[in-house]
């Protein structure tokens, strides 16, 4: 069938249509809203023309075109588990999770095929290597030897790469179960012997305190015995002190009295009534009792001790 000049003026109709209706597209798409936090790289031609920042933006249809989206927010990066050897050839898992943020959109583009990817894989084989020099027991130890180890590498590659790596966290190390339960017993039996450790040293403690509370006793009774001793010889030196004063002071009382008029007679008297006095007493008991014979004799007694009757 001949197609009419009617068939072919629809036909040119449609081309015309379908060529308009990709210019209105394109010319939509030409007009781009860039939101906070976000960086458009924009070709021109298949080459790099411009960084398009956040704010409305207006492109060449058919000539410019988005070539990549850069969200330029901190991201986390998931790093897979992985299978290391420590140094004393021991199998662990370790996984980990990378925190990064892109800095320069145009060398993320064009100075990698894919960081995200670079980063993982650039995270496992440091985190590889830096365990193969560490043994078993010090890789749950040195968490932060491992990761400071892997963002100093990431850093410097990501200079290249227009981006920064911010940290890097080790979430697991799983050793093999044989290991674990190994670690396991090891943990268990230094728990006990800390515990008997920490029971050994409570009950030496104890019986050191008790020995010095024993201790401190005997010094208190002795310290306690040796002043009641010095109590006890003060007040025997401080009565027999005035004992003597007052010996002392009878003596020069006495002696006043004899040298005064009279004083010897009064003393004579005084004497003559205790004598007496004795006397009547030794009557009165029922023993014997063998006396001088001239006990009777007063007036010898006196003269005995130098207090002969004064002359009138």
């Amino acid at each position: 069938m001949i197609p009419t000049e009617f068939d072919t003026d629809i036909l040119v109709l449609v081309i015309w249509g379908i060529i308009f209706l990709i210019f209105i597209v394109n010319l939509f798409r030409s007009i781009r809203l860039v939101p906070t936090k976000s960086a458009y790289i924009v070709e021109r031609l298949g080459k790099y023309h411009a960084t398009l920042d956040a704010g409305f933006h207006a492109l060449i249809p058919f000539v410019d075109n988005v070539a990549y989206i850069h969200d330029l927010k901190e991201e986390t990066i998931d790093v897979p588990p992985q299978e290391c050897f420590s140094s004393d050839e021991v199998n662990v898992e370790v996984d980990g999770v990378i925190y990064l943020s892109v800095v320069d959109p145009i060398k993320a583009s064009y100075g990698v095929t894919d960081y995200r990817f670079a980063a993982i894989q650039l995270a496992q084989t440091t985190t590889r290597s830096v365990i193969g020099t560490l043994e078993l027991d010090r890789t749950f130890e040195e968490r932060d030897l491992i990761s400071a180890k892997v963002v100093e590498v990431l850093d410097q590659a990501g200079a290249s790469w227009g981006i920064r790596v911010h940290r890097y966290e080790i979430k697991n190390i799983t050793p093999p179960e044989t290991v674990k339960n190994a670690m396991e017993m090891q943990v268990n039996a230094e728990r006990e012997r800390r515990a008997l450790l920490a029971k050994s040293e409570g009950d030496k403690q104890s019986k050191i305190n008790r020995s010095e509370g024993v201790k401190q006793e005997m010094i208190n009774l002795s310290e306690g015995e040796m002043q009641r001793r010095i109590n006890e010889a003060e007040g025997k030196a401080q009565e027999i002190l005035a004992l003597a004063q007052a010996t002392a002071e009878s003596i020069e009382k006495l002696a006043a009295v004899i040298s005064a008029p009279g004083g010897r007679n009064a003393l004579r008297m005084q004497l003559g009534e205790q004598y007496l006095g004795k006397l009547n007493k030794l009557g009165k008991s029922g023993s014997r009792v063998v006396l001088p014979a001239n006990l009777i004799d007063f007036q010898q007694w006196m003269g005995a001790i130098g207090l002969e009757e004064e002359q009138s």
